[in-house]
């Protein structure tokens, strides 16, 4: 960096500063970090991790890059150590296969995915009727799941409203009649986009957000695939975006009933329509 005042190293292949204070006091803001979070994630060729301010009034600032490194528990708990995640404990936020890595988690389809209650993901039979999980009360290696010591507590992650959106979107158009006026809609929309992700509902956000202002898209869906789109349209709004509404836990309710009929496994986002909205940062936007 080119200010002497902000000191940064390069050890491990990971760059990093581990001195937040001094890169907030050259940017000219106070740091608090309760009005900050850490978000983590990874390309094709790089680790990062960056700190974004929970009113997305200031701009994000890089802490840690790390090129060829994927993601894995050890890469998560070099990085945290890098940048002495420790002084601060900051809120962190990164997409469900990171929380899972900062958790000490088993990946892939396993039983309990969940870091928050134990859903039974494989107990199809009670998907649709059970809506109370028992809450889970640790983190232990060898135990339900969990493989690692965890590097960072349950009650300082926040759940990323983006990634949820995305894989809501998927399980919704993997769920859509492939014969149908909608789903053909969607294809001639996006041409450019291969059959194959159009089929798996890969899409990115611009491209959902296109889907939801699109009126045309919304008269050719036919009305079981209509009725789920708008409870979509609700949740995208009145919860996971810029601001929750009073009576969230009503918008993520209604969900819960015509997935059944819709035919939608939407696995890990499950749990979402159950968790507290503190694990959500108060605002959050969509582009995070």
């Amino acid at each position: 960096m080119k200010n002497s005042r902000i000191s940064s190293s390069q050890e491990d292949g990971v760059v990093f500063c581990n001195d937040v204070c001094s890169v907030m006091e050259v940017l000219g803001h106070e740091f608090i970090p309760d009005q900050w979070r850490l978000f983590t994630d990874s390309s094709k060729v790089s680790l990062k991790v960056i700190i974004l301010h929970n009113g997305n009034k200031f701009p994000s600032v890089p802490l840690a890059h790390a090129a060829n490194m994927k993601e894995s528990y050890e890469s998560m708990k070099l990085l945290l150590g890098k940048i002495k995640y420790d002084e601060f404990k900051l809120k962190l936020c990164g997409d469900l296969k990171v929380v899972a890595l900062l958790l000490g988690m088993q990946l892939g389809y396993i039983k309990y995915c969940c870091f928050l209650c134990e859903w039974d993901s494989q107990n199809k039979k009670n998907d649709y009727v059970n809506k109370l999980w028992p809450k889970r009360t640790s983190l232990t290696p060898g135990e339900k799941n969990v493989v690692n010591l965890p590097l960072v507590l349950p009650e300082n992650i926040f759940l990323p409203p983006l990634q949820i959106n995305l894989g809501l979107i998927k399980n919704f158009v993997k769920g859509m009649d492939k014969t149908g006026r909608g789903f053909q809609y969607v294809r001639n929309k996006f041409p450019n986009v291969s059959d194959a992700k159009i089929k798996e509902g890969i899409f990115i956000g611009p491209q959902i957000r296109d889907l939801m202002q699109d009126k045309q898209f919304n008269d050719d869906l036919n009305e079981t695939e209509r009725n789920a789109w708008l409870s979509f349209k609700r949740i995208c709004k009145d919860f996971l975006g810029i601001h929750k509404a009073a009576n969230y836990q009503d918008v993520c309710a209604g969900p819960v009933d015509f997935v059944q009929s819709y035919g939608m496994q939407y696995e890990a986002e499950k749990p979402l329509f159950g968790v507290p909205l503190g694990c959500f940062p108060r605002k959050s936007r969509r582009s995070q």
